[in-house]
């Protein structure tokens, strides 16, 4: 059981890493272009979400929300 929460809690925090990364990262290279900042924080937040759902999938089912890991340990 503590590897699958081990799991989830490291994918939660390298999503949230990478979601405020990829928008400070798109505000400085857009130079106040709005859409090409939310280009570039999309694409990089859904590149990171496939590689953290391909690696952590098959140990913890890659919920990354702690509020769904929490209702279907409940449920079991």
């Amino acid at each position: 059981m503590t590897r699958p929460i081990l799991a989830e809690a490291v994918g939660s925090f390298l999503l949230f890493a990478t979601v405020i990364g990829s928008g400070v990262m798109g505000e400085s290279l857009a130079h106040g272009n709005v859409a090409v900042a939310l280009l570039g924080n999309t694409i990089a937040t859904g590149a990171m979400l496939f590689v953290l759902i391909t690696m952590l999938g098959p140990i913890s089912g890659a919920h990354f929300n702690p509020a769904v890991t929490l209702v279907f340990r409940l449920l079991g």
